[in-house]
């Protein structure tokens, strides 16, 4: 994922979604290889619902 965009998903977290910066850091540390994985691992440790999940995969579609 370029930086730009990861930078507005990012953003898009922590603004839109309210997604605490603490909760996207434990999850930024897991998946540090590939970036792309973010919303999953947020997921994956509950730190997400499955609701904002879809959110992201929708903001990333229309994003790209």
């Amino acid at each position: 994922m370029e930086s730009k965009k990861y930078t507005k998903l990012i953003n898009f977290l922590l603004e839109e979604l309210a997604i605490p910066a603490a909760a996207i850091s434990l999850a930024l540390r897991h998946v540090e290889q590939t970036p792309s994985l973010l919303p999953m691992v947020l997921w994956q440790y509950g730190l997400i619902t499955v609701t904002q999940l879809n959110q992201i995969f929708d903001w990333l579609e229309v994003a790209s």
